[in-house]
């Protein structure tokens, strides 16, 4: 009995000591975890100070900012820092695929990167070519070029004002981007003549602005509006239906008209939009800002949309027989090189989308029967083919309780209900 009662005393203590040691260990874990993780911690930390800029820690280096002096080149400024000829030539040959360095623009920031130390050799040259996009020269050994694009954020606000003199002045004195006047005549340009607006007009607009290292780069989209016009509420919601973005009422219409795709049937383009088109004529290089159709003389022409003519005559040295017609406060066209005008077209009169206009000729600077044609958005030409096709029918029956609840929500950003205060 006594053997008995010594074994199993001894397993006891064995096993309390077991514990003992267990406990210590498992503390001992649970202790180095716990310096681990603080350690983390730490780690990520002093990543989040990193001051990065066009991707590099920018605070690595010692930065010159300048801007680009006119009728400097890419050679010009990098032997400002006694980077070689060879260097030059050698990164201008490897930036041809991903710029070219005669776009270079006066005006344009750029940055310098050099080493940290009293050497200070310039390691990297970084082009700043629109606020959002630069070319990253790395001027190292490896002679790289790249691009990078900044962060853009996009800030939503809302702004609110009554004109007084003209639209351009009623945002300036709201404190906004004054492009949001174009954004607005462009948006009721079929609904709104903005040549007429005036005192006492009113709009309330939501929309989202872009910024880029904390400065806006005047790229604006308008969510909702109400434009007050003759004490007449206007409004204006954007929705989205498939592929197609567009601008309705409270109601579900649309606010926008459809041009036709083009002015005439049964034709080919012969020459497109461009800046610096050889002109088969003139047997030089110079902007031409239409597309030409190519077509039989005698081809009718069509207005691609309702409009007023403002303007038929000839250019002897241009576009022959010609006709302009105004569709909007924002959109005109122009058909040139006619052989003859349809009847009864003269300045002023009205015309509907698709009447006859006049027919395809050669008259003026032509080499064959074609019809020159022109678009202008706020008086400056734009590419007729990428003239945007907005939706131009009400909101579609699948999508109407989609657009009924996303118009609601905006009209109560537009018009707040007024806060119950509670005694």
């Amino acid at each position: 009995m006594r053997k008995i009662f010594n074994l199993k005393t001894l397993l006891i203590a064995l096993a309390v000591l077991l514990g003992l040691f267990a406990i210590k260990w498992f503390s001992k874990q649970k202790q180095n975890q716990s310096i681990s993780q603080e350690t983390v911690v730490m780690d990520t930390t002093e990543k989040e100070q990193v001051h990065l800029k066009y991707g590099f820690p920018i605070d690595e280096f010692q930065v010159e900012t300048n801007a680009v002096k006119r009728n400097h080149s890419l050679s010009t400024i990098l032997r400002q820092y006694d980077v070689s000829y060879g260097t030059i030539d050698q990164i201008a040959k490897k930036a041809k695929t991903v710029f070219n360095v005669r776009k270079i623009k006066s005006g344009h920031e750029y940055s310098v990167l050099f080493t940290k130390d009293s050497i200070k050799t310039p390691e990297y040259f970084i082009y700043e070519n629109t606020p959002v996009e630069y070319i990253v020269f790395d001027l190292r050994d490896t002679l790289n070029v790249f691009k990078g694009e900044k962060e853009i954020e996009v800030r939503r606000k809302q702004v609110k004002g009554s004109i007084e003199s003209s639209l351009w002045n009623a945002m300036v004195v709201a404190n906004s981007d004054p492009l949001l006047s174009i954004e607005l005549s462009d948006i009721y340009a079929w609904t709104i003549d903005f040549f007429g607006i005036g005192k006492g007009d009113q709009f309330n607009i939501i929309y989202e602005e872009s910024y880029v290292d904390d400065q806006p780069i005047h790229e604006i989209k308008v969510i909702a509006a109400n434009f007050i016009h003759h004490n007449t509420n206007n409004y204006a919601f954007t929705f989205v239906e498939g592929d197609k973005e567009g601008y309705f009422d409270e109601l579900g219409k649309s606010l926008q008209k459809a041009f036709l795709k083009a002015p005439l049937r049964y034709s080919r383009i012969s020459s497109k939009f461009s800046n610096n088109r050889y002109h088969p004529v003139l047997k030089r290089y110079r902007a031409h800002h239409g597309v030409d159709y190519a077509a039989p003389t005698g081809t009718p022409v069509h207005t691609i949309g309702d409009g007023v003519v403002t303007k038929k005559g000839y250019q002897k040295n241009g576009g022959g027989n010609y006709i302009s017609v105004k569709h909007n406060s924002v959109y005109s066209t122009t058909y040139m090189h006619l052989s003859r005008f349809a009847k009864g077209i003269k300045a002023g009169v009205r015309l509907k989308q698709g009447e006859t206009i006049g027919y395809v000729g050669a008259t003026g600077l032509a080499t064959g029967p074609h019809l020159d044609f022109r678009v202008y958005k706020n008086g400056t030409a734009i590419n007729p083919l990428n003239l945007k096709s907005p939706p131009v029918s009400p909101v579609k029956e699948e999508n109407e309780a989609r657009y009924k609840i996303e118009m609601e929500k905006l009209m109560n950003e537009l018009n707040p209900p007024e806060a119950i205060t509670l005694e």
